[in-house]
């Protein structure tokens, strides 16, 4: 509403500023003397005036002269004005000169001169209101001594803005960048003094408050370095968002934040086919199971945005749906999102919601994921993951649906635990389907994902906010770790290119230790490592795998078009052999309730999974 009211404003401003100029140019073609003027021009001023601003604010407009932020005013945006204003004085100039003579042709070259004058020198005025009036009003104390880490085009608008917005209470004391060519030079007058080894040195001689780490396009690795050595001084460390983040006209300076685990364990972005993804989502039908999850909710806000033409959320959880279901609703007023609430189990169910709408396009997020509990209920997990995707993928099936997505895990290859065994089912089910069935079926095979529910980032955070000790397992265990935002849109890239059949298989990048992962979470929540917060070896729990791994040895990995998706060589499983050894399972989980036969008739199934004892 403010940069409305901004915009409308500057068009008030330049109407009246071009209806002078255009008078101007008529008083200054005739030696100052409006007398002078023929009367077979003065006649038509007034009709000329109507038409010349309305023609100019018409091109103003597609050149954004009402979107820019005239507060950063430069070089680019005086180079539209004056683009802006030649096309319209062009335009009127040709028209008197070859269609119709209303004035002298001379009147819009002076005009033109004129506008850039007026339109660039109003945009300059008020930009330079905002450095030396509102700097002066506005009461200034209390600052903070800040410190910008990347004297690049980010540190350089952070610097800007620092002087542009008094209000915020920074001041910038110095750069800091790991060029060599760049240490000793100014950016903005602000020297840069050093590089990262020098920051601890910096921070006691200028008394700094804060860092800023403004390097939105730097790699994980370097960030992390970077940090690292920021953490051994007292100041609050804080970061830009990546670049991906920055593109929309708020004020830089207000998309500063802490640093979280995201930026130091990230990867790089991600690129998505959008001309095939929005392909074979727009305008279709989208069924998304376990909608109001972790993973679910982000495949929804996803989907979303390539405009299908409904989107099925169905979660047994009615909270976590409400959530996502307001928030795309305030988002895409526009989509129809339908919320459903029911459970995976309940075939009939299924039945009546995929005879109502016929979803053409299905992500099975509908799982239970956490491994110790799941070691503890392995009914549950047979319940929710076997048949629960059976009951899925067998609707999907009857009614005829293009293709059906599985959400599947690293936690299926070689299982060690009851999730994962149940998982590789749930996979060979599809590859089943895929034999007999013309819906395309697919499974997409990744890592941990950071901040999911049931991760272990929340843990530690609350086990930090309690004082410690932060638990591991194991000082040796490693995990492949991305963010729920990659990790989704890697599954809607996988969705595009599927055939039926396939296991899809992300690139996870290098496995992180979790021993490194509690240190940095502990670091990050301002406290030092067995010193505020002791860190406790409490041994690998049941099921629990010491690293993860993303092939079962029979599989063969191709690659793809996407440089981070791979496919797994599809393994042949027995449609009708599946179905009756299903059953047989049904009958044990629903029938004899003996953990350790439900165990040992999952190990007949999954020949890989090996039981914990």
């Amino acid at each position: 509403m403010k940069q409305k009211l901004k915009s409308g404003l500057f068009v008030l401003s330049d109407i009246t500023l071009l209806s002078i100029s255009l008078f101007l140019a008529y008083y200054l073609r005739f030696d100052l003397s409006a007398e002078s003027i023929p009367k077979s021009f003065s006649d038509n001023v007034l009709m000329l005036l109507v038409v010349s601003v309305v023609l100019k604010i018409a091109v103003f407009i597609p050149f954004k002269l009402y979107k820019s932020l005239w507060r950063y005013a430069g070089m680019y945006e005086l180079v539209s004005v004056f683009l802006a204003s030649v096309i319209t004085n062009g335009i009127l100039f040709v028209y008197i000169a070859f269609v119709e003579r209303l004035a002298p042709r001379s009147i819009f070259v002076i005009a033109g001169m004129i506008d850039v004058f007026f339109i660039g020198g109003s945009r300059l005025v008020y930009r330079l209101y905002r450095r030396l009036v509102l700097g002066r009003v506005i009461k200034i104390d209390n600052l903070k001594r800040v410190l910008v880490f990347g004297a690049g085009d980010a540190g350089a608008m952070i610097a800007k803005e620092m002087e542009l917005h008094p209000e915020l209470k920074y001041k910038l004391i110095a750069f800091m960048d790991d060029s060599p060519d760049k240490i000793g030079r100014k950016v903005n007058g602000i020297p840069i003094l050093g590089g990262v080894e020098d920051v601890s040195d910096i921070v006691d001689k200028k008394s700094i408050d804060e860092i800023i780490l403004a390097i939105p396009s730097a790699k994980p690795a370097v960030i992390n370095n970077i940090y690292e050595q920021c953490s051994k001084t007292s100041c609050k460390v804080k970061i830009l968002p990546s670049m991906s983040q920055l593109i929309d006209e708020t004020i830089m300076l207000k998309k500063i934040k802490d640093v979280d685990i995201e930026d130091l364990l990230g990867r790089d972005p991600v690129m998505v086919d959008l001309e095939n993804v929005a392909g074979y989502l727009g305008g279709k039908v989208v069924l998304v199971t376990g909608g109001g999850g972790s993973i679910g909710s982000e495949l929804c806000r996803q989907i979303a945005s390539y405009g299908p033409k409904r989107l099925l959320m169905l979660d047994n959880y009615e909270n976590n749906l409400y959530s996502i279901l307001n928030e795309l609703n305030a988002k895409y007023p526009e989509l129809d999102n339908v919320p459903i609430i029911a459970n995976v189990r309940e075939l009939e169910r299924l039945s009546e919601i995929f005879n109502e709408y016929k979803p053409s396009i299905i992500f099975h997020a509908a799982a239970h994921r956490h491994v110790p509990l799941m070691e503890s209920h392995p009914e549950e997990a047979i319940k929710n993951n076997v048949f629960g995707t059976w009951n899925v993928a067998s609707c999907a099936d009857k009614y005829k649906a293009d293709r059906f997505v599985l959400i599947s895990t690293d936690k299926a290859v070689n299982p060690t635990n009851v999730m994962g065994a149940t998982k590789r089912i749930a996979e060979m089910i599809i590859q089943a389907l895929n034999t007999k069935s013309k819906t395309e079926y697919v499974a997409v095979r990744f890592g941990n994902v950071l901040g999911s529910n049931g991760s272990v980032i929340p843990l530690f955070k609350e086990q930090i906010e309690h004082g410690g000790p932060v638990t591991v397992t194991h000082p040796d265990i490693t995990r492949f770790f991305m963010t729920i935002p990659e990790a989704v849109q890697l599954v809607i890239q996988a969705g595009a290119m599927a055939e039926g059949g396939e296991i899809f298989v992300l690139d996870m990048g290098e496995p992180v230790k979790i021993m490194d992962l509690a240190k940095n979470l502990i670091r990050l929540s301002g406290f030092e490592p067995n010193e505020d917060i002791d860190i406790e070896i409490t041994g690998l729990r049941p099921g629990e795998k010491l690293y993860e791994e993303l092939l079962m040895n029979e599989e063969g990995l191709k690659a793809t078009r996407h440089n981070k998706i791979f496919v797994a060589q599809p393994l042949h499983t027995d449609y009708e052999l599946l179905k009756r050894e299903l059953e047989i399972l049904n009958q044990k989980v629903y029938k004899t309730c003996d953990h350790t036969e439900i165990k040992e008739y999952v190990k007949v199934l999954v020949p890989t999974y090996k039981m914990a004892r």
